[in-house]
């Protein structure tokens, strides 16, 4: 065990000591700066801790309390702690111990723990897992994601490739950036149809993160005759081009929009990332698989990438 770990609770005067962190981390992502995370802050109660080893910061945690359960992050895709490359395994084992010692001195029953996936990752960070190996961790989800590594793509499927020729036929253009709305039309339209939900983000949120992240959150649209067909939201980190949100008009698929709109962000847009992240072909925490939509993305050479969720029983 590590001496003189300290535990303390994130407070927004901390907010750029914070920021800072991420920044210089393996695996943090603009998900966890505080802008980010607090454009929600009326959904969560946040519950993020900050730990300190002799008064140097060591590690963040973001958090959200729900009850007696603390989640990292509820609101966020995934979580975890969030450290810097030098971190050791044995590190990451205390730091464990150390904050479930913590969170269990606050009336907390159970902590749900989202690693954060290795591709984001610069730096080996599997002492995570281990840890939640050693805590008797129960995974509770298990999200199936498929990547493309553009710098040696596989071979695109015939459909896809028939998709790409069908949209230069039908006079689709592409387009990066402008006004999300038209593009947002067609999404909350398609989700109310097929599961009969709203996005994740609204308009007007969507909107707010883009300006407050403009290098990391990209929209780029396919059109016919300046109508917008189809389009992707895409979350740029550093390592990773990460689609969140995918979708076109009866008129796009008809066109194969998706399929030529694709090719261009893998083969030009985002060919310097280590990853093109398609996003997660599961619902119901991974226990239902939507073959259509993995064998659509397996078709760009895309292959599997898992979004996991543990819980430690405290």
């Amino acid at each position: 065990m590590i001496a003189n770990l300290e535990i303390r609770p994130y407070n927004p005067q901390y907010k750029s000591v914070w920021d800072a962190e991420v920044r210089a981390s393996a695996g943090g992502t603009f998900l966890f700066m505080r802008d980010y995370m607090e454009y929600h802050a009326h959904r969560f109660v946040d519950s993020s801790l900050m730990i300190y080893h002799n008064d140097k910061l060591l590690a963040l945690l973001p958090a959200s309390l729900h009850d007696d359960a603390v989640v990292s992050h509820g609101g966020l895709t995934y979580g975890g702690f969030v450290t810097r490359p030098e971190i050791t395994s044995m590190q990451m084992l205390n730091l464990f111990e150390v904050t479930a010692d913590y969170l269990r001195s606050q009336g907390v029953t159970s902590w749900y723990y989202k690693p954060v996936p290795y591709i984001y990752q610069c730096y080996p960070h599997a002492a995570e897992e281990y840890a939640l190996y050693k805590m008797d961790a129960v995974r509770t989800a298990c999200n199936l994601s498929s990547a493309v590594v553009p710098r040696v793509p596989l071979r695109y499927a015939q459909l896809r490739r028939r998709g790409i020729k069908r949209a230069t036929q039908c006079g689709v253009t592409l387009h990066a950036g402008g006004d999300f709305a038209p593009f947002w039309s067609i999404l909350e339209e398609n989700l109310r149809n097929r599961h009969g939900v709203q996005p994740v983000h609204s308009l007007s949120e969507i909107t707010l993160l883009q300006e407050r992240f403009p290098d990391n959150i990209k929209l780029h649209t396919a059109c016919i005759e300046n109508r917008v067909v189809a389009g992707c939201v895409v979350y740029k980190t550093e390592r990773v081009a990460h689609a969140q949100y995918i979708s076109a008009s009866p008129e796009g698929k008809a066109c194969g929009a998706l399929d030529y709109l694709f090719a261009r962000l893998i083969e030009h847009e985002y060919s310097e990332c280590n990853y093109f992240d398609f996003g997660i072909s599961t619902e119901q925490n991974g226990a239902l698989l939507n073959t259509g939509l993995l064998s659509q993305k397996e078709g760009f050479g895309a292959r599997g990438v898992v979004y996991e969720t543990y819980c430690i029983s405290l």
